[in-house]
């Protein structure tokens, strides 16, 4: 691409075995209606497969720009080797196995183009299941205090469009074990405790892939490093009361709980309104990606 782009995709991949999930979280970026974007992907030490597979992608879209890395480093070094190849004006998170509204840039971008005040930008989200079948809807606080840190992040992490000049301020993702798959909830608590301030679109702009596997992959190392990032920038907020401390070790409590049991309890709390009129209308504009992805996600 010979000019700047308005908007930086940035995604990381490591082994995502699952094809049909890669394919619809690509395309989903592609054929996005707002087309004035570079799609930086970068291949976290993926093995061969996934590595042709990304190149396979890349030779047909000219905006896709593949960035190989032959070593697994993890997703905080990998998303900041993104920020320092990107040249958009803002950055757009996403992940390898979700899916975007085919709206979703086109609506981010114009809601930071008007509100130069606010850092960044995240939306609500349905939920979705291995199988791509809907099963509720995520909704976050339109302009998060430091008090919705508390549970858990405010911010959907691959929903945020963020301002690029935020991140070049010396505020890259903190790489390393004491962030381990928190690295977005540290980044937004320190963000907000530097003064900077996101809010989230109240739409339903992104399908977050959700079900049992995703809990399985939080273990005692992982629940560990959450806890390190609540107390660390809990503090650093202020948070620290008798309540703050509860969220503390509330990840090593939740260890105690079955992940079916989590999901299920999960699942009961966000299944309201799915049958909608406002959520079918949405779903009716999810970006027609391959039959098969239509299909699946039809119920939406």
């Amino acid at each position: 691409m010979n000019k700047q782009p308005a908007i930086s995709v940035i995604m990381s991949v490591y082994n995502q075995k699952n094809a049909t999930y890669l394919e619809e979280s690509i395309l989903s970026v592609i054929g996005q209606s707002f087309a004035d974007f570079e799609f930086i992907i970068y291949n976290d030490g993926s093995d061969e497969v996934i590595f042709f597979k990304l190149e396979e992608y890349a030779r047909t879209d000219d905006r896709i720009i593949l960035i190989n890395n032959p070593v697994n480093q993890g997703l905080a070094y990998s998303l900041n080797a993104c920020i320092l190849a990107a040249k958009g004006k803002y950055l757009a998170r996403m992940d390898d196995d979700d899916i975007c509204h085919i709206h979703r840039f086109r609506i981010q971008y114009e809601y930071l183009e008007n509100h130069p005040e606010i850092a960044f930008v995240g939306s609500n989200a349905g939920l979705i299941d291995g199988d791509g079948i809907f099963w509720g809807h995520r909704a976050m606080p339109m302009e998060p205090d430091k008090k919705d840190f508390l549970r858990f992040s405010p911010y959907v992490h691959p929903t945020v469009m963020i301002r690029r000049s935020v991140l070049e301020d010396g505020n890259h993702y903190n790489p390393g074990q004491k962030t381990l798959r928190c690295e977005d909830y540290e980044l937004f608590m320190r963000l907000h405790n530097a003064g900077y301030r996101g809010q989230n679109v109240q739409q339903e702009l992104f399908y977050y892939r959700e079900d049992f596997h995703s809990y399985q992959k939080r273990n005692l190392k992982v629940r560990l490093a959450e806890m390190y990032v609540r107390y660390k920038n809990f503090k650093e907020l202020g948070l620290l009361s008798a309540p703050g401390y509860l969220y503390v070790i509330r990840p090593l409590i939740s260890m105690l709980v079955p992940s079916r049991l989590i999901l299920r309890i999960k699942q009961k709390y966000h299944r309201h309104n799915v049958e909608s009129e406002e959520h079918g209308k949405l779903g009716a504009q999810i970006i027609p990606i391959s039959p098969n992805t239509e299909r699946r996600a039809g119920v939406i």
